[in-house]
């Protein structure tokens, strides 16, 4: 009896020595960077631009890997005659894999884009608001316990379309108008 129970005790220490050696996962994510759109909105062939701006997201404590997580991010530039102020808010989910100290994820994000009313060639009228979606994934490197440096890429969609006029809100697709997008985005993320 003795041996079973010191066998029991012996185990149970093992265990908990081992759970206390591992790194405790960490609940909450903050990330905020800057963000590379590939295209402007109104970029026909012949007139592409990329936009600039930034990106922002919260990521909510993980469950096998799998996190529910909330971004927006913004793009503003020019081209053809238009400013253009893009503004999106977004929630999906973020699954990572932990391989040594570094991170790689994979996410699927769907939600809503907007835009200045002014944005096609020459400031003709367009839609501000369209659904939108992005998939794509990236990589966390560790500079401290808390800090990670994070790189990502995704692909966007989002359907935008021209509008008659002010009054006459039909929409229209010219040809060559864009709603596949590539988004770069690198920046720090902390986890508390």
């Amino acid at each position: 009896m003795p041996a079973r129970i010191f066998s029991i005790v012996l185990l149970f220490s093992f265990s908990f020595s081992l759970f206390a050696q591992t790194e405790p996962r960490t609940r909450y994510e903050i990330y905020g960077g800057y963000a590379l759109l590939s295209n402007s909105f109104n970029g026909v062939p012949g007139s592409r631009k990329t936009l600039n701006g930034w990106d922002a997201s919260f990521g909510f404590p993980e469950w096998h890997n799998l996190r529910f997580k909330i971004e927006s991010f913004e793009f503003i530039g020019s081209n053809l005659g238009a400013k253009q102020h893009g503004f999106f808010f977004m929630g999906g989910g973020q699954y990572t894999l932990h391989l040594r100290k570094e991170a790689i994820f994979v996410e699927a994000l769907a939600g809503d884009g907007g835009l200045n009313k002014y944005w096609g060639a020459n400031q003709s009228p367009g839609m501000t608001a369209s659904f939108s979606s992005i998939l794509g994934g990236g990589v966390d490197t560790p500079i401290s316990r808390h800090f990670a440096v994070r790189v990502a890429g995704d692909y966007q969609w989002e359907n935008f379309a021209l509008i008659q006029s002010v009054n006459f809100t039909f929409p229209y697709r010219p040809p060559g108008l864009p709603n596949n997008f590539a988004r770069i985005s690198t920046g720090v993320v902390w986890r508390f």
